[in-house]
């Protein structure tokens, strides 16, 4: 069993601070049926097309060590359950019953 670790205004959060990165990073997310979507770069619209209610993760793509750790400031600042990953971070939608959840 899933259960929810993000809200719409929590996804927002990440819309809007990643639109106002001057370079932002790639995203791509994976659903809860598990398909993946491709690897994009618009924030302002794409992101939010659909809603987020069946975002299992987020997958947010780094380019730079610069750009990671601006990113990396940022997640902080929302306080999100996520993790950092050798590409950039993973911000969870979901997660299981069993599964401890680290917030960055």
């Amino acid at each position: 069993m899933l259960y929810s670790c993000m809200n719409d205004t929590k996804w927002n959060e990440i819309r809007l601070a990643m639109v106002n990165m001057t370079s932002p990073p790639l995203w791509k997310t994976t659903s809860l049926d598990g398909y993946g979507s491709a690897v994009d770069g618009e924030w302002f619209y794409h992101f939010n097309v659909g809603g987020y209610s069946d975002i299992h993760y987020l997958d947010i793509l780094t380019n730079s060590v610069e750009q990671h750790a601006e990113v990396g400031v940022i997640l902080r600042a929302i306080h999100l359950p996520g993790i950092e990953t050798s590409t950039g971070y993973r911000i969870f939608g979901y997660a299981d019953s069993t599964s401890y959840v680290e917030y960055l």
